[in-house]
C-alpha cells in the first residue's frame, strides 16, 4: 500500500495549513488526476467525490496558533504526520510531495513535483485543497469583508486592504508578516 500525502496553506495569511494522505486501490485508476492547482473547481469536486468513494483517506490540519507557536514548515510537517497517522491502515511506502520529510518512521520518499507525477499524491492534493477551501468560504461568511471566497485567505490586493481596515481576526496567522505589522498600527 503506497500513501500520497499533500498539502495545502502554506501561504496564505488566515487560516490553517491541510494536509491530506490517500491510499488508492491498485484496482481503481482514476484517469485524468493531477496538481490540484492544475484543475478547475469543478473537476476537482468531481475527482474529490470519486477519491472519496473508493480510497483510504484522511485529512489533517494545523491551526493558525499552532501555525505561529511552531511555524509554518513545522506545521505543515506535523499536518502530514496527522494525516498519515489519521488512515485506517499503516501504508507500506508514503510518497510526499515537495522536497522536505516530516520525522517520521514510515518508508518514504519526497518527490518535487509529485503532485502531478503519482496519482495518489494527486488525489491527496485534491482532498486537501477541496477541504481547505471549503473551510475559508465558511470562515467567508463570518468575516465576509476579507473575499476568503475568492482569495482563500491568501495576501491579495483586496484581503491586503481588508486587513489594513479592519485589523486581523481570529484566523488570521499572527506570525505573518503583513498580519503582524498590521498589529503594530
Amino acid at each position: 500500500m503506497i500513501a500520497g500525502v499533500d498539502e495545502v496553506g502554506r501561504g496564505p495569511l488566515a487560516g490553517p495549513v491541510v494536509a491530506a494522505a490517500v491510499i488508492l486501490p491498485d484496482d481503481h485508476a482514476i484517469a485524468g488526476l493531477d496538481d490540484s492547482k492544475k484543475l478547475t473547481a469543478t473537476k476537482r469536486a468531481r475527482f474529490e467525490v470519486e477519491i472519496m468513494e473508493c480510497a483510504r483517506f484522511s485529512v489533517a490540519q494545523c491551526s493558525e496558533a499552532e501555525i505561529d507557536e511552531i511555524n509554518i514548515l513545522q506545521a505543515t510537517m506535523l499536518a502530514m504526520t496527522r494525516a498519515v497517522e489519521g488512515l485506517d491502515a499503516v501504508p507500506d511506502h508514503i510518497l510526499v510531495d515537495g522536497n522536505r520529510l516530516p520525522k517520521w518512521t514510515y518508508s518514504a520518499e519526497a518527490v518535487v513535483g509529485g503532485d502531478a507525477l503519482h496519482p495518489c499524491i494527486s488525489a491527496a492534493s485534491i482532498l486537501a485543497k477541496e477541504f481547505r477551501d471549503r473551510l475559508m468560504i465558511d470562515a467567508a461568511e463570518q468575516y465576509p469583508q476579507y473575499g476568503w471566497e475568492r482569495n482563500k485567505g491568501y495576501g491579495t490586493a483586496e484581503h491586503l486592504a481588508a486587513l489594513r481596515q479592519y485589523g486581523p481576526t481570529p484566523l488570521h496567522r499572527r506570525s505573518f508578516a503583513p498580519v503582524s505589522q498590521m498589529e503594530l498600527l
